[in-house]
């Protein structure tokens, strides 16, 4: 597992307090919301405002591809990483 994937993974845990859950419980490609790990829209509010303070980066809730973006850890991971290649002041954050 990725470095990136794996912080994204405990980032999810902490902010949304799952105490019960723990890295190795979500599957990189797990689905985060509905039938997967059962995060709600309220958790994805959150889990958004942790991810731009966190990695410094802005998420623009209205974008078509945001929804996707928030699919599993792994997207996660690659919507961070292809940010930060986009903005070269990300890339040392």
């Amino acid at each position: 597992m990725s470095d990136l994937k794996r912080e994204i993974k405990m980032l999810i845990i902490d902010v949304l307090g799952l105490e019960d859950i723990n890295v190795d419980d979500i599957g990189d490609e797990q689905t985060l919301f509905g039938e997967g790990l059962g995060l709600d829209s309220v958790d994805a509010l959150e889990l958004g405002l942790a991810i731009q303070k966190k990695y410094g980066i802005k998420i623009d809730s209205e974008a078509n591809d945001t929804r996707g973006h928030f699919s599993s850890a792994a997207s996660l991971a690659a919507f961070v990483t292809a940010t930060r290649a986009l903005r070269p002041d990300y890339a040392n954050s």
